[in-house]
């Protein structure tokens, strides 16, 4: 019975799965939650479970598991069950690999159909096979068609990170390696282009840049700091209120312990009040861009940023320049976040300096 069939057939009306007692679910007499299971799904979660107790590792289990998942794509026992049958039967795992392009992009927030995945592309029959390069390199091509259709599913990104560090963090594969971060770098580039607000485009460059395993060489460290730096900065001058970009140049700075007062200069311009209509500066600081015509200003990383800056210099008279900006975000700003500026005023002055 072909799994992927629309009609309902019950396979305890199925003379070939004759041999399979059905196993039914246990549930207390009077249940407080009970399930009320499609026929449909009861009927094959019941054969499922008879499999599993006899033990059957046949290609009819593989039609079963395939059923069961399409109906419910979070069954992990289906989905581990099946992997132990692909490998029992010695099956074309990248026939499977194809069966799940289509499954992934159905179920795209499942987390079983990427972990099913890996599994997949992490067993010797594909990985260390002479074609090995083109899976991978054919799973970055698909990922990133998964990410068109929802390009912020945690599942598909977290994919992506394992797939590039365990497969191109060696430094086994030589210009091919190199090749496939400059790609990635500049596929970063075109989503963040495309959606300067993604913040999981933002926290997929700070992993390939500082996470990942690339071997940086002592001479190229200040060369990566100062771009990573400047390429936050232009896209803040863009749209100063997106905080995936501040948060991005703060994991910069704190990943090489450089203090935020070091972007002081920068961060002021982003502080003050502004008019929408205001012209942009006309001396032009190529290392500190201005905000960008039209910027809705102060804006609140910004605030929040120099409060920071403040704080860390400890002294009377920077700490209570921090509270005035906290002040200013708990009563005009950020009011939604009130009480957090509150306590943090709070508690800044507690340790106030004598």
């Amino acid at each position: 019975m072909s799994a992927s069939s629309d009609s309902i057939e019950l396979y305890a009306d199925d003379p070939e799965w004759a041999d399979i007692e059905p196993v039914r679910q246990y549930e207390n007499p009077n249940p407080l939650a009970p399930i009320f299971y499609t026929e449909e799904y009861r009927d094959a979660t019941d054969y499922f479970r008879g499999v599993v107790k006899k033990g059957d590792m046949s290609p009819r289990v593989l039609d079963l598991t395939e059923k069961i998942i399409r109906l419910n794509p979070a069954h992990y026992s289906a989905w581990q069950y099946r992997y132990k049958v692909l490998l029992a039967l010695k099956s074309p795992l990248d026939l499977e690999l194809r069966l799940m392009d289509e499954l992934a992009v159905k179920f795209l927030k499942t987390y079983q159909v990427w972990h099913h995945r890996r599994l997949l592309i992490s067993h010797p029959q594909l990985s260390s096979s002479k074609s090995s390069s083109f899976y991978l390199t054919a799973e970055l091509r698909f990922i990133a068609k998964c990410l068109v259709v929802d390009s912020k599913n945690y599942h598909t990104w977290s994919y992506r990170q394992w797939l590039l560090s365990n497969f191109f963090s060696g430094g086994e594969r030589g210009k091919e390696e190199e090749e496939v971060w400059k790609k990635e770098m500049e596929w970063i580039e075109q989503m963040i282009e495309e959606d300067v607000r993604n913040n999981s485009v933002w926290h997929h460059r700070f992993f390939v840049v500082f996470q990942s395993g690339i071997r940086v060489g002592d001479e190229d460290r200040e060369v990566v700091r100062r771009r990573e730096i400047d390429f936050a900065k232009d896209k803040i001058s863009l749209a100063p209120s997106n905080p995936s970009a501040w948060n991005y140049l703060r994991g910069v700075l704190d990943n090489n312990n450089l203090p935020y007062s070091d972007l002081s200069i920068f961060v002021r311009p982003y502080a003050q009040a502004r008019s929408p209509d205001a012209e942009a500066d006309e001396v032009i600081d190529l290392e500190n861009p201005s905000p960008s015509k039209g910027a809705q200003l102060p804006c609140v990383p910004a605030i929040e940023f120099l409060a920071d800056v403040y704080e860390s210099g400890k002294s009377r008279d920077d700490i209570e320049k921090a509270a005035q900006l906290w002040k200013s975000l708990a009563n005009e700003y950020d009011t939604i976040r009130k009480k957090y500026w509150e306590y943090r005023i709070k508690e800044a002055l507690e340790v106030l300096p004598a």
